[in-house]
């Protein structure tokens, strides 16, 4: 491994030798690595990280959306005279790539940010309010770049209304012959359908707009300061394409307000924290609201809970063909995923009520 790091490390124009290789465990998709490096006595840390080019069919594609944001942000913070460390800088190889494409794999480099901390969980409010600027900024600093400029990275990423079409054909195909233990979790499934689509309605009537989103918003694709606790950046730009600001802000809801794991095979202690969910909002709503309309901060609490019942369909889609798209522990991992995900959107679904009272409040928009 480490003559195959000290050659990526060669085209990307590094200098100095490898210390120390250790992997990144977040993440479900892709393969990543904490590499030091020594420079003359100095040392530098760099993430190396494998595409999975399985999910993510034109990887050249990904990145130049992903030079094309930073860029855009990276000219509005210097404009602003502030620093550029609160966006990702990846890597550029001699002849001027932000990637390295070759049979074995697809290759990226980005800079470690000193100093900082990932959580895969967090209940402390503080961080989740600063969770949530951090993504609401992202979305700010976004909110006057031309959505239509970007690839997008997984066709039909979060359009919920085609996951659902595509997990019932698969259903009805049975290819690994595990539909008929999943039926209780097919009816739940189809119970919820008509609201879990009603984003798909919104946007086809033309009435919520398209922007810039980053589309993977769970709390450990922030980066925190270990020192202040206050988020620094936003990583894993993968998914960033045009979408909808509830779908970021659901997406983040569902993953930072879970009382439980997102493979906790105790049910009894899956439901939503509405501290969370407050804390969240309280970080979120502000630093975007001004670039929203009404309707757009009216679906956002929606955004939750269909992002939570999109999630459960990919997870038992997945399931019963096979789990060829999340990396899995066990087998059976993609079906408790599931479960808990139903009942997540379950509680969300009694809560709606009340998120939307908390949406109003902190935007002040009346419902």
């Amino acid at each position: 491994m480490e003559e195959k790091f000290t050659e990526l490390a060669n085209i990307f124009g590094l200098s100095g030798t490898i210390k120390d290789i250790s992997v990144i465990s977040n993440g479900n998709i892709n393969t990543t690595y904490d590499v030091l490096m020594d420079e003359d006595g100095t040392e530098r840390r760099f993430v190396f990280q494998k595409l999975n080019i399985f999910v993510f069919k034109n990887p050249k594609r990904i990145m130049n959306n992903i030079e094309q944001i930073t860029s855009h942000i990276a000219a509005k913070l210097e404009a602003e005279g502030k620093s550029r460390d609160c966006v990702m800088h990846f890597a550029h190889t001699v002849d001027g790539k932000n990637y390295y494409m070759e049979e074995q794999g697809f290759w990226r480099i980005s800079e470690y940010v000193p100093n900082t901390v990932t959580y895969n969980a967090c209940d402390d409010l503080n961080k989740l309010r600063s969770a949530g600027q951090a993504f609401g900024n992202f979305q700010t600093m976004l909110s006057d770049f031309d959505a239509t400029k970007l690839y997008e990275t997984i066709p039909n990423f979060h359009n919920t209304r085609s996951r659902i079409a595509v997990f019932l054909r698969h259903v009805n195909e049975d290819p690994c012959g595990r539909v008929d233990e999943v039926q209780e979790e097919i009816a739940k499934i189809k119970s919820f359908k008509n609201l879990a689509v009603r984003l798909n309605e919104l946007i086809d009537s033309q009435e919520l707009p398209l922007r810039v989103t980053h589309n993977d918003t769970k709390i450990n694709n922030v980066l925190f300061d270990k020192d202040t606790g206050e988020a620094k950046t936003v990583i894993d730009l993968d998914t960033v394409m045009p979408g909808l600001v509830a779908h970021d802000f659901g997406d983040a809801i569902r993953f930072a307000a879970n009382t439980a794991a997102e493979d906790e095979p105790d049910l009894s202690k899956v439901s939503l924290d509405m501290n969370r969910f407050r804390a969240f909002a309280e970080g979120f709503i502000p630093e975007v609201a001004s670039a929203l309309t009404p309707i757009e901060i009216k679906t956002l609490a929606l955004g939750a809970f269909c992002m939570t019942a999109e999630l459960a369909v990919r997870f038992l889609d997945d399931y019963i063909t096979g789990d060829q798209y999340f990396k899995t522990l066990y087998r059976g991992h993609n079906l408790i995923r599931t479960r808990c995900q139903l009942k997540l959107a379950e509680d969300m679904y009694e809560h709606l009520g009340e998120m939307n009272k908390i949406v109003s409040e902190i935007s002040k928009v009346p419902f």
